[in-house]
């Protein structure tokens, strides 16, 4: 299995040596919306029957997933895919059932601490004196920025390079999924990003894993994959999980990013 580097870091840190068939608390340190999808995907694979042990490689590796997909090479991806991103895709993979559902997603504008025109946003029509970075290959995150009123949209189909622009104050923010436990901030190589401590801007899109057709376990990982992740869905732990992990906001503090009425 190929995972991104910090993504895996981070999963390790937070599972501890522990079964992932025994977390049942997603709270805590290093946790966030990566680790929960690598956590949830393993314990629908095992609810369903298939304990087939997975082997890790680390490193970049936004697109190569998918090419490795389509040509069978990699059995599933343990980060979800939006939907809008893995329909063109459905003459290779199979496509699960939502994992987070349309209107549940919520994501950060992200930005450098020292980036002040961000950090002062106070309001939908501000947003004409900035810029964002995001590709056209995630279809729901560039549409999303795309309906923003931005004075640029900048492409950048590498996610760290992304995170590097704004970092670096190239581009004024990205979007990414919250991390409470980690005071809504991101660190990594140099990198330091923190979320905008008022605003959220919903992802119109629905989050689903996705199998390679062309795998010779794909057929039967898929089936235990759909059987497990229905069980956790009625039991709960879905929602939770996601609600654990901050991935709501608090709306005590935060507000959607609108246009005013």
């Amino acid at each position: 299995m190929y995972i991104r580097d910090d993504v895996f870091a981070d999963y390790q840190r937070f599972v501890n040596g522990r079964a992932v068939q025994d977390i049942d608390n997603f709270s805590g340190d290093y946790i966030r919306r990566d680790v929960v999808d690598m956590i949830l995907v393993q314990k629908a694979l095992l609810l369903g029957g298939f304990d087939k042990p997975f082997d890790y490689q680390v490193g970049n590796v936004n697109f190569r997933n998918t090419k490795l997909l389509e040509q069978g090479k990699l059995l599933l991806s343990f980060d979800s895919y939006w939907l809008a991103d893995a329909r063109p895709l459905e003459a290779h993979i199979f496509i699960s059932d939502a994992v987070i559902r349309q209107g549940e997603y919520y994501a950060g504008l992200y930005y450098s601490p020292n980036n002040t025109k961000v950090s002062s946003l106070s309001s939908y029509e501000q947003l004409q004196k900035l810029s964002a970075v995001s590709t056209p290959r995630w279809r729901t995150d560039w549409n999303t920025l795309q309906q923003l009123p931005l004075k640029r949209h900048v492409i950048e189909h590498e996610w760290i390079a992304q995170a590097r622009m704004v970092s670096m104050r190239w581009v004024d923010f990205m979007l990414m999924p919250l991390m409470p436990d980690k005071g809504n901030e991101y660190k990594l190589e140099g990198i330091h990003l923190v979320a905008h401590p008022k605003w959220v801007v919903l992802l119109d899109g629905s989050r689903h894993f996705v199998v390679s057709k062309h795998h010779p376990d794909g057929e039967r990982a898929f089936a235990a994959l759909q059987k497990g992740l229905a069980k956790l869905r009625e039991s709960g732990q879905i929602k939770l999980a996601y609600q654990q992990a901050g991935f709501v906001p608090d709306w005590s503090s935060m507000q959607l990013l609108a246009p005013t009425q």
